[in-house]
């Protein structure tokens, strides 16, 4: 098994892993009545397993061998909405982070058709960084006021929350000369 094979199969950790935690943030928020931040998160798990399902794909139709990785057992429960929206964060940044040396061994090895599979996850990492922003600034301005919270589950649950952050991305793709 070549280097960035193995890295691609470790990076399914990352995948997997995110999904799994995104699933046990989904469960505390709805836990806590919070059914928008919970439904977004649930959102965002499945988004990780695609992801994971992507590059399997790719690993598959590569003739490469694909190794699944064992998820540990997530965190299951926050401080706050905002600590959990902190390590949402932070965990996007870790995967944007393990992209980022796919890519370089990418490269480093001319394999132009992982780089050009690994383009279409910088993207979406640039994305998934954006809205983790945009929700840790939120819920900054919300502080400790539960009418506030409550108004940003409702954006959420509404679809609206993020409308910005999506129509400002809509001009970032990889599709674009």
């Amino acid at each position: 098994m070549n280097n960035l094979t193995q890295a691609i199969n470790a990076h399914l950790e990352s995948e997997f892993q995110a999904s799994h935690s995104y699933l046990a943030m989904s469960i505390w928020l709805r836990e806590k009545d919070l059914a928008g931040f919970s439904s977004y998160m649930l959102e965002k798990s499945n988004e990780e397993r695609t992801h994971a399902a992507r590059m399997i794909a790719y690993l598959v139709d590569c003739d490469e061998e694909v190794v699944l990785p064992t998820i540990q057992a997530p965190e299951r429960h926050w401080e706050s909405v905002q600590h959990l929206f902190d390590r949402v964060y932070d965990m996007e940044k870790e995967v944007t982070a393990s992209i980022n040396r796919l890519y370089s061994l990418a490269e480093a090895s001319s394999d132009r058709s992982a780089s050009a599979m690994l383009d279409w996850f910088v993207a979406e990492q640039i994305k998934e960084e954006a809205e983790a922003r945009f929700v840790r600034k939120r819920l900054r301005l919300a502080g400790d006021n539960a009418a506030a919270l409550l108004l940003l589950d409702q954006q959420f649950l509404e679809g609206t929350a993020l409308a910005h952050v999506k129509a400002t991305m809509l001009g970032f793709s990889t599709d674009q000369p």
